[in-house]
């Protein structure tokens, strides 16, 4: 499959502007979505363990997301940071969630594909990087932006494993539409 996954829409300048006001904040809620991609990649191994050829790609996720958590962790003890006591739900992704359909094989694909949002988590951290100028941040989230644009497209391709190509790219195109009016409905703020 050459069809690369992409955000319907970038986000706006507002939210950059956002982030680097309060950054501290934007630090909480990305440590936050790294300690639940670290859950995501590792539920999917507990409720398809029966998925063997894609259960080593998905604990190396999980261990990768957890490294990403402990890296940003770091920075926030250098800060002073504390974590946040309990993870905020997320409207965005509760909505997208609402998306997903019943069935076991068809949940199993849309949950694949709606992997999608890290490609969405990569696109603010390359604005991120883009808006950092302090040199040890700025690499660091270069350095992310490089690491989870690839999840999206590596999440699509354990779907393709398992379901036809033109099924894989049509929920996918779906599913890209419809994070994009979702990601719009909503306002912008940093966590």
């Amino acid at each position: 499959m050459q069809k690369r996954v992409a955000v319907g829409c970038e986000s706006p300048p507002e939210w950059i502007e956002a982030v680097m006001a309060d950054f501290d904040s934007f630090l909480k809620d990305h440590a936050d979505c790294e300690r639940k991609a670290s859950s995501m990649a590792m539920s999917f191994v507990a409720k398809f363990p029966d998925r063997v050829e894609i259960l080593p790609e998905l604990i190396d996720m999980a261990v990768e997301e957890m490294e990403h958590f402990r890296d940003v962790y770091k920075i926030m003890e250098k800060r002073g940071l504390l974590l946040n006591h309990s993870i905020s739900q997320d409207e965005h992704m509760n909505l997208l969630l609402k998306l997903l359909r019943s069935g076991r094989e068809e949940r199993f694909m849309d949950r694949l594909i709606l992997s999608l949002v890290e490609t969405r988590g990569a696109e603010g951290f390359k604005k991120v990087y883009e808006a950092l100028g302090e040199d040890d941040l700025k690499k660091f989230y270069q350095g992310l932006w490089a690491s989870e644009s690839r999840h999206g497209e590596i999440f699509t391709e354990m779907a393709l494993r398992y379901f036809p190509e033109t099924e894989v790219c049509d929920r996918l195109d779906w599913m890209i539409s419809e994070e994009t009016k979702i990601f719009l409905s909503l306002p912008v703020k940093v966590a």
